[in-house]
């Protein structure tokens, strides 16, 4: 009796643990956030540092299918939120939109055979509004319509330039896969140039992961959208700026040629050096980085893979870049030191829990100064961090 009674209480504390978020579970085959990470030296162009980071293990990632992909191949659909009727997998009658469109509400469906993975950061351009997305997560093949929480960057706009979301006019250069950035200037005969989604530069995604606040966003956006209009006039010949000053959207004022120039001067060199890098530390299994922008430490992103690192690693560099062009507070050289002590710190004051049994999980952990963000996916056969980003506060 005494036995049962112990083990019923056992299991109402780490029922009531699990509940408040005061403990992560650990699966077979998970690498808890932030262990077993390397840190080597930086690469640095002006303002901005990035520390590679290898593991000791790379997962594998092959199955997922990542949002650019999706949108390409036009086997992941995202409109307005309304619009439910149209993506039924089972439809019988002929599609019916509704206008009850919503400003933080999005659907997505996935009609793939491969789980989509979703980076908070990520911008989708069109219906009403540019939205980014506010949060990691993972959809299941062949998904009924899912309800995405976004936020829009596109304030002062509501009127639909289209009945889908899609991906930004950017391009990317797409290679052979043969290494990070592959297909960059220099690889000629492997490049081929694809449009894809932009990723928000680090500030802008704090308000979204971490403030979870509209106003905030569009705040934030405002800033940015300033500052950069500072950067591309000032100068000996200033730029016309006309064009930034007259939109409202994020994704336009990244888009500008001159913005671009200005992102690409600090981006390319940043990432043709690490593209060098990684083709020679590929076996140690380059997962991430630690991002500093004017000697301050701002943000890690870190994967499950080298390969997922590859696929996302030409957009993650040009948000850095971005916001290494618009933050003139100057300090010293971040240390490698520093980037260890900034990976290697994940334990928090409290942590939240989302999850959707037998697909994801996600684990938001606030400590002293800095929000870690870890999605685990939890399909068959997996069992490990995704993706794991940590912001500086």
């Amino acid at each position: 009796m005494k036995s049962q009674m112990f083990l019923a209480l056992a299991v109402l504390l780490l029922t009531v643990a699990l509940a408040t978020g005061g403990l992560r579970p650990v699966h077979a085959g998970e690498q808890p956030a932030g262990s077993g990470y390397k840190v080597l030296e930086p690469i640095r162009h002006g303002s901005l540092t990035v520390f590679p980071v290898v593991a000791p293990k790379s997962y594998a990632t092959g199955d997922f299918l990542t949002l650019d992909e999706g949108l390409r191949s036009g086997e992941v659909v995202v409109t307005e939120y309304g619009n439910v009727r149209g993506l039924l997998r089972r439809q019988i009658t002929p599609p019916v939109l509704h206008d009850r469109a919503e400003v933080n509400r999005l659907v997505l469906i996935n009609n793939s055979k491969h789980p989509l993975l979703l980076l908070a950061g990520e911008i989708v351009t069109g219906g009403k509004q540019d939205r980014v997305i506010g949060k990691d997560r993972i959809v299941p093949a062949e998904s009924d319509p899912v309800d995405l929480s976004v936020f829009c960057v596109e304030p002062g706009r509501w009127v639909a330039t289209s009945n889908q979301f899609g991906a930004s006019g950017t391009t990317y250069a797409s290679g052979n896969g043969s290494g990070i950035g592959a297909g960059s200037a220099g690889s000629a005969g492997s490049v081929a140039a694809s449009a894809g989604t932009l990723m928000a530069q680090p500030s802008v995604r704090a308000k979204a992961m971490g403030d979870k606040d509209q106003n905030q966003v569009w705040a934030e956006v405002r800033k940015q959208q300033q500052a950069m209009t500072v950067e591309v006039t000032a100068g000996p010949s200033p730029a016309n700026a006309d064009e930034i000053r007259s939109t409202s959207s994020y994704a336009r004022v990244m888009e500008n040629k001159d913005v671009k120039q200005k992102v690409d001067d600090i981006a390319a060199p940043i990432e043709h050096n690490y593209q060098s890098l990684i083709k020679q530390l590929r076996d140690r299994k380059a997962v991430g980085v630690v991002v500093a922008v004017n000697g301050r430490i701002i943000w890690a992103d870190i994967f499950a893979s080298t390969e997922l690192l590859e696929k996302y690693w030409p957009k993650l560099v040009r948000s850095y870049a971005s916001e290494a062009v618009v933050t003139r507070a100057k300090g010293g050289e971040a240390s490698l030191a520093q980037a260890e002590a900034f990976l290697g710190d994940m334990e928090g004051r409290r942590e939240t829990i989302e999850s959707e049994p037998g697909i994801y999980r996600h684990t938001e952990i606030n400590g002293d100064g800095f929000k870690a963000f870890a999605l685990t996916s939890l399909l068959p056969k997996t069992g490990f961090d995704v993706h794991v980003a940590k912001m500086a506060e």
